[in-house]
């Protein structure tokens, strides 16, 4: 029960171990559940909520301020949160922003998206890192009504992410063309205009800054659906291909994403991937991935290029790895995690295709890691 002497609760977050955290919600009301993540980003919580690689996730922000600058239409990464739910350590703020559009819990009201503040987020963090990500259980109800029993129920009985094949619930229905380039102070979000790089997009979740930074090296986007097959990329003749980040099991988006990369790669066109089309990049090769004790969530990941020595600031967002030992001949290890030496980049050796696991276009470095996606033109540049 929750303790008498404090205000009355309105959320709580219940742990499938039996655990709960009591809190004060907002946002939309209701239950969610979800394989519960910590991430430690000190900003960009808009731009994390709507980051489709956290679809059947809820995320606990580590850094206490949220909801200080509000949220605004131009820092949506999809169309609409992705993420099942929000827990952070005081109660969102009003905003005090001048590019703010509304307040963050209105956003998350509207979008059906529940949140819980109050929660002793380094407690619960330090219990992720120990025993794994938890499945949860996430309810907001302003009369504070919860029966604990059935929602430890529902927390248990989560089928987690293994195995899960997420990627075909966030992916575009339909193909679609992208020529919105990255922002820029004072104009914005600005057109590329003329001929370009024909670049074929497989969206297996994929971030929209994603595809404004293929787009200011130079690239004319093409984005089809995670589904696509090996022959409706190749009759765009693209001058490569880009794998793009999502959620859930790669293996079990493998299942079909890996045979359509099997025939790319036999056309001999550079190919770039990025977070979940990274994994998928390395099962095409013949690699293996493997579960994460509890993951990698953070706009501060020292990453280093194995092949420079350089040492980026990276964002990541991913809770399953390549595992670098699988690795097969003709296929390099670039990038390692400065955290824990898990694989963050490979290439093949013998032509211009590689990849890596975290998230370039994120800058939190703030530029160290856009080399890519000049990489990646440069390649296609180097084939016409």
């Amino acid at each position: 029960m929750p303790p008498s002497n404090a205000a009355r609760p309105t959320a709580c977050l219940t742990l499938a171990d039996g655990t709960v955290f009591y809190g004060q919600g907002f946002g939309a009301t209701g239950e969610t559940v979800a394989e519960l993540c910590f991430n430690t980003a000190m900003t960009g919580y808009q731009e994390i909520m709507t980051d489709p690689s956290y679809a059947g996730q809820v995320v606990t922000f580590t850094f206490p301020h949220v909801g200080n600058v509000g949220v605004n239409p131009e820092d949506d990464e999809t169309a609409s949160p992705v993420a099942a739910g929000m827990v952070v350590k005081w109660d969102p703020t009003e905003p005090s922003n001048w590019r703010a559009a509304e307040p963050l819990v209105d956003w998350l009201s509207k979008r059906g998206r529940i949140g819980i503040g109050g929660i002793d987020t380094r407690r619960l963090t330090r219990a992720i890192r120990q025993q794994g990500a938890p499945h949860v259980a996430l309810a907001h109800d302003p009369e504070g009504r919860f029966d604990i029993e059935k929602l430890v129920a529902k927390a248990r009985g989560f089928c987690g992410l293994e195995g899960l094949d997420l990627a075909k619930d966030v992916t575009c229905a339909q193909s679609y063309r992208w020529d919105e380039m990255r922002w820029a102070w004072p104009e914005g979000y600005q057109r590329r205009e003329g001929p370009g790089h024909k670049v074929v997009a497989i969206d297996y979740g994929a971030k929209r800054n994603i595809l404004r930074c293929l787009a200011s090296a130079g690239c004319d986007v093409t984005v089809l659906p995670a589904t696509a097959t090996a022959e409706d990329v190749l009759a765009l003749k693209p001058d490569g291909v880009f794998l793009s980040n999502g959620p859930g099991d790669p293996a079990a988006t493998g299942e079909y994403a890996v045979p359509m990369i099997r025939k790319v790669l036999e056309q001999d066109v550079p190919l770039f991937g990025i977070c979940l089309g990274h994994q998928m990049l390395a099962l095409a090769l013949g690699a293996k991935t493997i579960k994460m004790n509890h993951g990698h969530h953070g706009a501060n990941h020292p990453v280093k290029d194995l092949e420079t020595g350089k040492v980026e600031i990276t964002s990541m967002n991913h809770g399953f790895t390549v595992d670098s030992q699988s690795l097969p001949a003709g296929v390099k290890e670039t990038h390692v995690s400065l955290f824990d030496g898990s694989n963050c980049g490979i290439r093949m050796t013998d032509r211009p295709v590689f990849s890596v696991q975290y998230h370039p276009e994120a800058s939190p470095g703030p530029q160290d890691s856009y080399y890519l996606f000049e990489r990646f033109a440069a390649a296609m540049a180097q084939r016409a």
